[in-house]
């Protein structure tokens, strides 16, 4: 046999080449439903194709026992009406009524006959056209031997003697042998060529199985090949993912205690830069003109706003570190703590409340007060413009799943496209000299939330105002 050229695979090997690829663009659900679909359809398609060449096969079995029943018919009707020409041979020669009793017995078989060869040739019209043929010789012969009978019965023996001797119905006889021969001839072919037949038929659907057996394997172990391979790759994807995770982990936790030593080794020489810049001024008071004395207040006020940015840094580690409480916490009575708290800095403002009857929430106690006390700190600073303020507390639309509440002010607002900067570190929208803070206060919300298995965003409009929204889980802390 030739060898394949260098480099080449079989043809045979195209379509499951095809197949595999096809199969790569799907999922792994879709993979194992198209695969045992797949294995469906060619199931029913083999099991019609053996269901209709069975039916074959025990159509001809039927035909086959027929066609058995019709050749021992033939012969049977053969010696009948051979031995019935042979006793009234023998009555006409000798008269005996012996012979003639006998005679009448063999005819009245001939109904019998007659019925049963009808019904075994009624799905073939060729044998049939044959079995009426076969019936009027059979009649003639009958007749003609009765009109014989009937002559000797009228006239003696002496006047039927030629007639015995040739044979009233001998004529018929040799027809109905004739007949007979070719029915038996016929049938016995018929008989033949369904044996072909269902030998064929044999042979094609033990070829289907087994070939179908054959593909059905084949796509099988394609789909379990894609899917182990689906697996593994899953699982490697799952190991690299929970290897990074642990690496991430650890490094937040790394950056975490960094921040914290950095923030807490910094507060000391802050404070020795504050305190004697106080001294110094306290000291040469007296002999400082006014820009000297601009800038140690300079020096001042920047030592202390990097101080209120250390404890804010401080306040932001210690969330990611600080262990969680999950209790019942009733909103109403928390806000109207934090407004206590607060009673300072709304001393002197016009400020219009509006405050919703609050649900209580799963959640750390501490922690979420940490949150509404940055969202109304951050309405009161940004609605310090306004002549009058108006800060409104509320729940969002009820859910299944969680519970929703936001603060809404018409302070300042932002532009929405600076919303993502918004839970930032560091991040603010507006200038130091505009509005005091260290951009850490809603960075500190996210995470809380965000702890809480929750969620946080905003809606804003320049000078028109700001909604910040807090959503909790119903059924408390999920991470």
């Amino acid at each position: 046999m030739g060898k394949l050229p260098s480099g080449s695979t079989p043809a045979i090997t195209a379509p499951s080449q095809r197949i595999i690829r096809w199969l790569q663009t799907l999922t792994i659900e879709q993979r194992v439903l198209t695969g045992f679909s797949l294995v469906f359809v060619g199931i029913l398609i083999i099991s019609s194709i053996s269901y209709h060449n069975t039916n074959g096969l025990l159509r001809n079995s039927g035909l086959d026992g027929r066609s058995h029943a019709l050749i021992q018919l033939l012969g049977s009707i053969d010696v009948a009406m051979g031995e019935a020409e042979g006793t009234h041979r023998r009555y006409l020669v000798t008269g005996e009524p012996a012979y003639l009793e006998a005679y009448k017995r063999v005819i009245a078989q001939k109904p019998t006959f007659t019925t049963y060869l009808n019904e075994l040739t009624q799905d073939s019209p060729e044998q049939q056209r044959r079995a009426g043929e076969l019936n009027r010789l059979m009649e003639r012969q009958a007749s003609a031997e009765s009109k014989a009978i009937t002559h000797v019965q009228e006239r003696g023996i002496q006047s039927v003697r030629k007639m015995a001797l040739e044979g009233a119905g001998r004529r018929e006889l040799d027809g109905i042998h004739q007949i007979i021969s070719e029915m038996d001839a016929y049938e016995r072919q018929a008989l033949k060529r369904r044996v072909i037949e269902s030998a064929a038929s044999t042979r094609h659907t033990i070829m289907l199985l087994a070939v179908g057996a054959g593909l059905q394997l084949v796509l099988l172990a394609s789909v379990y090949y894609l899917i182990r391979h689906d697996i593994t790759e899953r699982r490697r994807v799952a190991g690299e993912l929970q290897r990074r995770g642990e690496l991430l982990e650890a490094a937040n936790k790394e950056l975490e205690a960094f921040s914290y030593s950095v923030s807490h080794d910094l507060r000391a020489p802050l404070r020795h830069i504050d305190g004697y810049a106080a001294l110094l001024r306290k000291t040469v008071d007296q002999s400082l003109n006014e820009k000297a004395a601009r800038y140690l207040q300079t020096i001042s006020d920047a030592a202390k706003q990097m101080g209120q940015l250390i404890d804010d840094l401080l306040v932001f580690s210690r969330m990611g570190r600080q262990d969680m409480l999950q209790t019942t916490v009733n909103m109403d009575q928390l806000i109207k703590g934090i407004l206590s708290d607060l009673r300072l800095d709304l001393h002197g403002r016009q400020i219009s409340w509006t405050i919703a009857s609050l649900p209580e929430v799963k959640g750390d106690p501490s922690m979420l007060r940490q949150v509404f006390m940055n969202l109304l700190t951050n309405a009161l600073k940004f609605t310090s413009t306004k002549p009058m303020a108006s800060i409104e507390i509320g729940v969002g639309p009820p859910s299944s799943d969680e519970v929703v509440v936001y603060v809404r002010d018409n302070g300042v607002g932002f532009d929405m496209q600076y919303a993502p900067k918004l839970f930032g570190v560091f991040q603010r929208l507006h200038r130091a000299d505009e509005f005091e803070g260290t951009g850490i206060g809603l960075a500190n919300v996210r995470r809380i939330v965000h702890r809480h298995g929750g969620r946080t965003w905003a809606d804003g409009i320049p000078d028109k105002g700001a909604t910040f929204y807090v959503a909790l889980p119903r059924g408390g802390i999920k991470g």
